[in-house]
């Protein structure tokens, strides 16, 4: 009987039900409190940074990027974003990204400048959002569309906002419990690359991750190692997977045997792991935290993945199926190993060569898949 209500309130037949689920049914950040991998950058501040995600996914950060624009979509204010944003940046001898000459633009979910009531857990997730904007794609411009609330009818509005205000791809660092895209419908932009993160709670799928139009990214744990790309990957347990029950699957995923009968989570992925945790400046305190901090969970990934495909520039003409048929060996690092809970088949939950849930295709080697 749970089930059946569940089911009948995830695909209402009326727009009115659509908009009032939207309007009830809410988000929730998906950051974790982490620390940095053992032995890297013992000093303040700790985690890694953006040298170590350009090495880690063979980025062109230092070439490509100009004339792009990554959106952030998060709930509620962040009182001190940009002049955290300055810090982060000028820390790693990042170039200066501010209103005032044109990098930087802040608005909330109509596109104006009342902005909705500060938050510290979402400006934490702020916070992270931009500096992992900044530390893989620091010639892009940024935009931050702040949400009234975190309803999806709220989240969806700025989502909304973000592509009338041409950005180039959309992040989103949130999620709840999977629902149909017909009941929360903006997350469509053809020509605009929107990733969604796959969750922070292990095996299980979460929405907007599983919506077909987004490209779902996972997690993994990312560390140094002594071999030929000096860096080695598995995939982090708490990253979310798994097959929607509502949404139908990606035609790309056709020849990756997903085991899902609908859309299957995730799509592509990059570090996530607390433990193996980057570097984040946010002066709002948070839990009795500001300043330098680490932070994990598959928050990191999605603006990551974003500004991935912002350096690829390829975003006007493609949609989420691009990973899928541009995927080798020379544009993707496969991750085999690792484990985010229990399930069947195996490979939605489990590491494997090729396609699995926690990892999807795998991590960027480049921008080749993008």
């Amino acid at each position: 009987m749970l089930a059946a209500l569940l089911l009948a309130m995830a695909v209402p037949t009326f727009a009115a039900a659509n908009a009032s689920l939207a309007a009830t049914t809410y988000a929730h950040p998906m950051f974790v409190v982490g620390h940095a991998a053992p032995g890297v950058h013992p000093n303040v501040p700790s985690g890694y940074g953006p040298s170590d995600l350009q090495s880690a996914y063979k980025l062109p950060s230092s070439t490509k990027g100009a004339g792009q624009t990554v959106a952030i979509v998060d709930s509620n204010n962040d009182p001190t974003a940009e002049a955290d944003l300055g810090v982060y940046r000028a820390q790693y001898g990042l170039a200066a990204c501010t209103t005032a000459n044109g990098c930087f633009k802040k608005v909330n979910q109509t596109g104006g400048t009342s902005y909705p009531p500060t938050d510290a857990g979402w400006a934490t997730e702020i916070s992270l959002d931009l500096d992992m904007v900044s530390a893989t794609c620091p010639k892009c411009h940024i935009l931050l569309v702040e949400a009234t609330s975190a309803s999806y009818a709220n989240l969806g509005a700025a989502v909304n906002e973000a592509a009338a205000l041409h950005a180039t791809t959309i992040s989103n660092s949130y999620g709840g419990g999977d629902m149909s895209d017909s009941s929360a419908p903006y997350y469509n932009h053809p020509g605009i690359m929107i990733t969604a993160s796959s969750g922070d709670g292990g095996y299980g799928v979460e929405f907007p991750a599983s919506s077909r139009y987004v490209t779902a990214v996972g997690g993994t744990s990312l560390t140094h190692a002594s071999n030929a790309r000096g860096w080695s990957e598995t995939a982090w347990s708490g990253a979310g997977s798994g097959c929607s029950a509502y949404n139908p699957a990606l035609s790309g995923q056709a020849s990756y045997s997903t085991g899902c009968a609908r859309r299957a989570v995730a799509d592509v992925s990059a570090v996530a792991d607390p433990s193996t945790g980057v570097a984040v400046y946010d002066t709002t305190p948070y839990n009795g935290s500001s300043g330098w901090q680490v932070y994990g969970g598959t928050s990191v990934a999605s603006p990551i993945i974003a500004s991935v495909y912002a350096l690829a520039g390829n975003a006007a003409g493609i949609n989420n199926n691009y990973p899928y048929t541009h995927h080798s060996a020379s544009t993707f690092f496969d991750v085999t190993t690792g484990s985010n809970g229990s399930c069947s088949p195996t490979q939605l939950c489990h590491a494997r060569v090729g396609w699995d849930g926690p990892t999807g295709l795998g991590t960027p080697n480049g921008v080749g898949g993008f």
